[in-house]
């Protein structure tokens, strides 16, 4: 059978376009041919702390143009799933501008009386007194998410905890376990795919890791690009139980195809 011509995009941000800062190798391209070609196109990440409106102008320090409606955080992914689970709700969060503005604009109610769920996403700032109160919340009824499974996130001094070991303190103090909605989970890429408008079928997935951007978007029913220019190594890639559509050496190799 001969595959469908790729009509839309999806790709991760840190590892693909971008690292601390500096764009990647083909990544402006990229980009540029992307829009040019009026191609509907996604830049996931599952990064929580930032609005689109932040990581558009974080992208444009590096020489990438990328439209404010063209970027899709774990953040918004969560405040959609919310959304689609219980219409105007209320949760008690922990994080940072990303998530609360994303939750706030889907209608919900962000309070620590009896809310129906509590939602844990990045932040740089943990306080011990808040994940107290989200535990006593949850133990109390509210409903576990976070935005996304990492352990860790990396700076410039080296790695920070992130989200998913703070969720693993969470639920060894109560017993219970985050619904995580941010990749791997291929509810995001699907939340994305809605976003857009597009048909997994003539849709593709590019990203720098095997563990969540290519595992999302196999799960998803997406082809998958995975670009050397970030975590997963090329020796690495045969440890894994599942293949990418193709291993690529940086997103430069992917624009005869846009």
């Amino acid at each position: 059978m001969t595959e469908r011509k790729i009509a839309s995009w999806l790709s991760d941000m840190d590892g693909v376009l971008v690292h601390e800062g500096t764009a990647l190798p083909g990544a402006v391209e990229f980009i540029d041919a992307l829009k040019a070609a009026d191609r509907p196109f996604l830049i996931l990440t599952n990064n929580s702390i930032f609005t689109p409106r932040d990581l558009r102008a974080r992208l444009a320090a590096t020489g990438l143009d990328v439209p404010e409606a063209a970027i899709w955080t774990s953040a918004l992914a969560t405040a959609q799933f919310l959304t689609d689970q219980m219409p105007g709700g209320s949760a008690y969060v922990i994080g940072e501008a990303g998530l609360t503005t994303a939750l706030y604009e889907a209608g919900y109610t962000l309070t620590a009386a009896r809310p129906d769920f509590v939602v844990l996403g990045e932040t740089r700032t943990y306080s011990f007194e808040a994940i107290t109160q989200a535990v006593r919340l949850i133990q109390g009824g509210a409903r576990f998410i976070a935005t996304n499974p990492d352990v860790t996130g990396p700076t410039a001094e080296g790695d920070l905890p992130a989200t998913g070991a703070v969720a693993a303190m969470i639920s060894a103090a109560t017993g219970r376990e985050p619904y995580f909605v941010g990749k791997p989970n291929p509810m995001m890429i699907r939340s994305a795919l809605n976003r857009i408008d597009a048909h997994s079928e003539t849709t593709v997935m590019v990203g720098d890791r095997m563990d969540t951007d290519v595992v999302a978007g196999i799960e998803a029913g997406l082809r998958t690009y995975l670009v050397l220019t970030g975590s997963t190594r090329a020796e690495d890639v045969h440890r894994f139980p599942f293949r990418p559509t193709a291993v690529l050496d940086s997103v430069q190799d992917l624009i005869e195809l846009i």
